[in-house]
């Protein structure tokens, strides 16, 4: 699967990194795990629809009545239709310099949060709604007004996000200027036991699948898919013991695209199928 860059896939050919964009993303088909490599913080008010991001170490799923600032950096997106016949949310780029102009003028912490915040939740609510339309309404003007007027209501969205959730919403606008990224082990960590491929991991850690073994295997003294697959393997025989969830419940939870494949790989490894484990 490609990478998509984004915004620069959005931007015309005379937009030259702008330090604020606004784009309306519109699709009529899921899409499933896509790679983005997203250089810029976003804004993603979602309108119709549901969307999953996987970070390097959690993900988040928000639905229609929730939209999400997402730091800047890779990770992968599943977007869904929800019984609609559209996916619909409005983008809202914004650049390091903006968001350190807005800090300076507004914050009052002292010092940046040495915390990794890959997103912030956000609730859409009435304000946001009509926020998004006069958005709209801004993206049909001329060009040079229309920079200056996205001047204005990214300092006002954020204002309003402040006001909304306080200390913690200043804390998370301090961490996406953070130098600091997630180590290549806690990334690892994070993702034992979710159903993420080696290539979307590595992807994760920015890093070509072949880079991304290389590391692995000097840093755990094994090969990824053989460490991985003993963890994963492990776990689901620890579920499979307490009795409640069946082979069938947990095969896909552990990266196995069919029960077969699961079932094989599960005898290998402790000699029993794993319909026969028992507490």
């Amino acid at each position: 699967m490609p990478i998509e860059n984004i915004p620069e896939v959005y931007l015309k050919a005379n937009e030259q990194d702008p330090e604020l964009f606004v784009y309306d993303f519109k699709m009529t088909n899921d899409v499933v795990k896509s790679k983005v490599n997203l250089s810029m913080n976003m804004f993603s008010f979602l309108q119709v629809g549901k969307k999953q991001v996987h970070f390097a170490d959690n993900a988040v799923s928000v639905n229609k009545e929730q939209s999400l600032l997402i730091k800047k950096g890779n990770c992968l997106w599943t977007e869904l239709l929800d019984n609609e016949d559209i996916y619909y949310c409005k983008l809202l780029f914004f650049s390091e310099k903006e968001l350190t102009s807005f800090l300076k003028k507004h914050s009052t912490i002292d010092q940046n949060t040495t915390d990794e915040i890959p997103y912030f939740i956000i609730e859409n609510d009435s304000f946001i709604i009509s926020y998004l339309n006069a958005l709209t309404s801004i993206g049909q003007t001329n060009t040079n007004f229309k920079n200056k007027m996205l001047s204005l209501k990214f300092e006002e969205i954020m204002l309003y996000l402040l006001n909304k959730y306080g200390e913690k919403f200043e804390l998370y606008l301090h961490s996406l200027i953070s130098n600091e990224s997630s180590s290549f082990k806690n990334v690892i960590e994070s993702n034992v036991y979710s159903n993420l491929k080696l290539e979307e991991i590595a992807f994760l850690c920015n890093m070509s699948l072949s880079t991304f073994k290389r590391y692995f295997t000097t840093e755990y003294k094994v090969t990824p898919g053989k460490w991985l697959q003993d963890k994963r393997l492990q776990r689901a025989k620890e579920n499979l013991q307490d009795g409640i969830l069946k082979p069938s419940d947990i095969y896909l939870d552990y990266g196995y695209n069919n029960l077969s494949n699961f079932s094989v790989a599960f005898k290998n490894k402790f000699g029993i199928n794993p319909k026969d484990v028992t507490k």
